[in-house]
């Protein structure tokens, strides 16, 4: 088992993680937490550092406080200035963690530099089918209330097939993922038409 340092945590819980109770309801502290699981379960089958890891999952969409278009890049600028981190991090290390948290983004058009960016950016997609529904869901109506319930419904489809459609632009990077499986299923639910209406029925609160 790798080791995680506990003053590194205590920071991590107290300062950072704390922000994601302000952003959106598919983003709060329930996200973050997730993420940082999942690159820590990564992170023991790599030869990578986990301190490295854990702190990149924490921070990955702290950016969200300036809005999501660009919030991948707010989120590397965050960590190269708080200072703090220098406690734990040479300037490389701090370097490459900014950048893995710019290239978390499921739409970005480049690989991740390297495997801590790869590490976040499969973390940040847990492909649990009705999950996925239920948080695009949210924020559609988080960020666009002025829309009607079957626009809200337009909206959904065309944002999961875009991302999670086959030919969509989501991008796995550990084959062994158990979101390869899960994302098989994801696409079995948007090819069944009658059974995605079903499920926005369900989770729709208008």
């Amino acid at each position: 088992m790798k080791t995680l340092r506990k003053d590194l945590q205590a920071y991590i819980e107290e300062a950072i993680i704390p922000r994601y109770d302000h952003f959106d309801k598919a983003h709060q502290r329930d996200h973050v937490e997730m993420v940082i699981r999942q690159s820590m379960e990564i992170a023991e089958h790599q030869d990578v550092d986990v301190n490295m890891v854990y702190a990149i999952a924490a921070y990955h969409d702290t950016g969200l406080c300036e809005g999501r278009e660009r919030h991948h890049q707010v989120s590397a600028h965050i960590i190269q200035t708080d200072d703090h981190l220098k406690k734990w991090f040479t300037e490389a290390q701090i370097r490459t963690m900014a950048e893995a948290a710019e290239d978390h983004r499921a739409s970005a058009q480049h690989a991740p530099r390297s495997i801590y960016g790869r590490i976040v950016a499969e973390a940040d997609r847990y492909i649990d089918p009705v999950t996925i529904v239920l948080r695009t869901i949210q924020y559609g109506v988080d960020h666009y209330p002025e829309l009607s319930r079957e626009q809200h419904y337009e909206r959904m489809v065309s944002h999961l097939k875009e991302k999670y459609g086959r030919g969509g632009y989501l991008k796995l990077w550990f084959e062994d993922s158990p979101n390869a499986a899960r994302l098989e299923q994801l696409r079995d639910i948007i090819d069944d038409e009658s059974r995605l209406r079903q499920l926005f029925e369900d989770y729709f609160r208008a």
